[in-house]
């Protein structure tokens, strides 16, 4: 299914700018290499298989698990490259099926998010963005679900463990949770993004300009994220794969458990930097802010859509705040990943266009 949306929206991008190139056209720039990229997704939707064949393989134990453009990459591939990689769960192996509460005990927060990458694409330079196309997301065949002592929304009403694992097998769509409650799955990568510019070993809990943690459970299969890209090379990293997550990520963690994720790596040129991520599907356009607090996040959010509707579809900054304000919508993606939390703002495609 993913692949079809991505030879659609491809396709589109030929006559209207779909996908990629909406973003690219609009606002008078190109893709390193997108042209062709795009006639090869259009030419995909005449009957070709349903996902990119992946070109490299990146395995469970290929991971760091902090930022820093000091980390060498594992990997080295061009625009335009797609790449398989194993996500590892959240914990990197310190729960298992048969864990308990009290396993909770003896977590470490040091090995917590283990990250597959980093990625060195060629061509991507500081003012780029680096556009990351989510093809095929594949579940793993377990999960968990986890109330940590002092981590969460409201750790202070809750300070004791709780966990819950579950078993998966291929085609599974939902869950039990209890009887007479399913869970619907849909997994993604919690965390995703590119090194920032320091030597420093930043932790992967809080989101940042780079991406990091942004547990927004919108990054889906099919999602195409835009991040900026701060230093040569990029260096793309993506973990803490997610099977099922409310937004907001209240109680600290999803169902969290390993992935098979296809994705490909386009570099965009001609923009300049962007304060956060972006993402779109084919139906919404959206944008992210961090802060830590929701008043702070919320409004560096609006302000992105904002700048994005300005330089995009060629309004005014008045006229594009009340565009923001008629027609988008603000969420809160997650309220846990302190010192930051994010929130997203989206746009339907049927109000603005491809």
């Amino acid at each position: 299914m993913a692949a079809e949306r991505a030879s659609a929206r491809a396709r589109d991008s030929l006559s209207a700018g779909g996908a990629l190139l909406s973003l690219v056209l609009a606002l008078g720039c190109a893709p390193d290499g997108g042209t062709e990229s795009a006639a090869a997704g259009a030419g995909a939707e005449e009957g070709a298989s349903p996902t990119p064949e992946p070109q490299h393989t990146l395995t469970a134990d290929q991971t760091h698990n902090r930022w820093s453009r000091t980390i060498p990459p594992i990997l080295t591939v061009a625009s335009g490259a797609v790449i398989e990689a194993y996500l590892e769960e959240a914990s990197d192996g310190q729960l298992t099926p048969e864990s308990t509460f009290e396993d909770l005990a003896r977590l470490s927060f040091d090995p917590i998010h283990p990250l597959t990458g980093p990625v060195y694409v060629e061509g991507a330079e500081p003012g780029d963005l680096l556009a990351v196309t989510l093809h095929e997301i594949e579940l793993g065949d377990w999960g968990w679900v986890a109330n940590v002592p002092g981590f969460g929304f409201l750790a202070d009403l809750f300070p004791d463990p709780y966990l819950k694992t579950f078993e998966f097998e291929p085609g599974d769509t939902s869950v039990e949770f209890a009887p007479g409650i399913r869970i619907p799955l849909r997994p993604f990568p919690g965390v995703m993004g590119v090194a920032p510019d320091t030597d420093s070993m930043l932790v992967t809990i809080p989101p940042r300009q780079n991406g990091g943690n942004m547990d927004d459970r919108d990054l889906v299969e099919g999602t195409t994220v835009y991040f900026p890209v701060l230093v040569e090379g990029a260096l793309f990293s993506m973990g803490d794969p997610h099977i099922a997550q409310g937004d907001g990520e209240v109680g600290g963690t999803a169902i969290e458990g390993p992935l098979r994720v296809v994705y490909e790596l386009e570099v965009v040129k001609g923009i300049g930097p962007i304060p956060s991520p972006h993402y779109e599907t084919d139906e919404f356009y959206a944008v992210t802010g961090f802060a830590p607090t929701i008043d702070e996040a919320a409004r560096n959010a609006v302000e992105a859509m904002i700048d994005y509707l300005v330089r995009s579809r060629d309004l005014s900054r008045q006229e594009a705040y009340q565009l923001a304000s008629m027609a988008g919508d603000l969420k809160i993606s997650e309220v846990v990943d302190v010192p930051n939390m994010l929130v997203a703002m989206r746009i339907s495609k049927n109000v603005i266009g491809n």
